[in-house]
């Protein structure tokens, strides 16, 4: 089985809620705090998917959502 790697990013809010969102590495462990600053962060709409797809599917599903939204925004 070809292995990938992920990464966890949670977010909590001031009212208690937290939010997990799961992929593709954001930051390697071999960078310093120095190598990054963050520019933007946002949300896309909530999509709905199957039950059953797997993490494969789902990182190139989000993939392909990034990419299309990175070009609409230009």
């Amino acid at each position: 089985m070809k292995k990938q790697p992920l990464q966890m990013v949670v977010i909590d809010l001031e009212n208690g809620r937290r939010g997990v969102f799961i992929g593709r590495p954001l930051v390697p462990d071999d960078w310093s705090d120095e190598d990054f600053q963050v520019e933007n962060v946002w949300f896309t709409d909530v999509q709905q998917i199957p039950e059953d797809v797997t993490l494969e599917q789902l990182t190139d599903f989000t993939m392909e959502q990034v990419d299309y939204l990175t070009q609409t925004r230009q």
